[in-house]
C-alpha cells in the first residue's frame, strides 16, 4: 500500500463509515490502512496522546458492537488468529486529531481526505433533511397519497435514528 496514491476515493471512505452508538465513526483497522501504518502502531501513537482522545472523539468497540459490525457489514477478522483486542473507532474530530499525532505528509493528506469525506456524507443527510422538510408539511398530510408518504417517511426516519439501548453501567454502584 506505500506505492497506492494515499487518496481513497471519497465514496470508498465514505463506505467505511459506520454509525456507532449514534455517531458516525471509522475503524482503527481502515484508517491505518489509509494511512500505511500497521493499526497497532496507530493505537500506540493514540495511547501515547491519550489527552488528546477524549471519549467524544475516540473509544473502544463492546464485543456486541463489534460482532453487530462482523455481522451486518462483512468486515472480516484479519489474520489467521482473528483480531485479538477490539478495534477503537474515531469520530470526524478523532480522525482530525490523529494529524497532530502522525507527522507525515501522508497522514496530512488522509486526513484531508476523510474529512472531506465525514463533511460530504453531512451534507448527504441535511439534503434529505430538506426533503423530509418538505414530506412533512401539511399540504400533504390533507390526500391520501399524503398520508402514504408520511408513513413511509416515518418508518425510514426510525431506521435512520434507532433509539439508544441503554447500557448497563459498568464498575461499582453504591447503594
Amino acid at each position: 500500500m506505500a506505492n497506492e496514491n494515499p487518496l481513497a476515493p471519497a465514496d470508498e471512505i465514505g463506505r467505511r463509515i459506520f454509525l456507532i452508538r449514534g455517531k458516525r465513526m471509522m475503524l482503527d483497522s481502515d484508517l491505518a490502512a489509509m494511512y500505511g501504518v500497521p493499526t497497532h502502531r496507530l493505537n500506540e501513537q493514540v495511547r501515547r496522546n491519550a489527552k488528546r482522545f477524549p471519549a467524544d472523539f475516540m473509544f473502544q468497540l463492546v464485543p456486541k458492537e463489534f460482532k453487530s459490525l462482523i455481522s451486518q457489514f462483512a468486515i472480516s477478522k484479519k489474520g489467521r488468529g482473528g483480531q485479538k483486542k477490539l478495534p477503537l473507532v474515531f469520530t470526524q474530530e478523532g480522525v482530525g486529531m490523529l494529524s497532530g499525532v502522525l507527522h507525515s505528509p501522508r497522514a496530512i493528506l488522509v486526513n484531508i481526505a476523510v474529512i472531506r469525506a465525514f463533511v460530504g456524507l453531512r451534507e448527504i443527510i441535511s439534503t434529505h433533511g430538506d426533503l423530509a422538510e418538505r414530506l412533512w408539511k401539511p399540504e400533504n398530510e390533507s390526500s391520501e397519497h399524503g398520508r402514504d408518504i408520511r408513513t413511509l417517511f416515518e418508518v425510514i426516519h426510525e431506521f435512520m435514528n434507532p433509539p439508544e439501548s441503554p447500557r448497563p453501567r459498568i464498575g461499582f454502584k453504591p447503594k
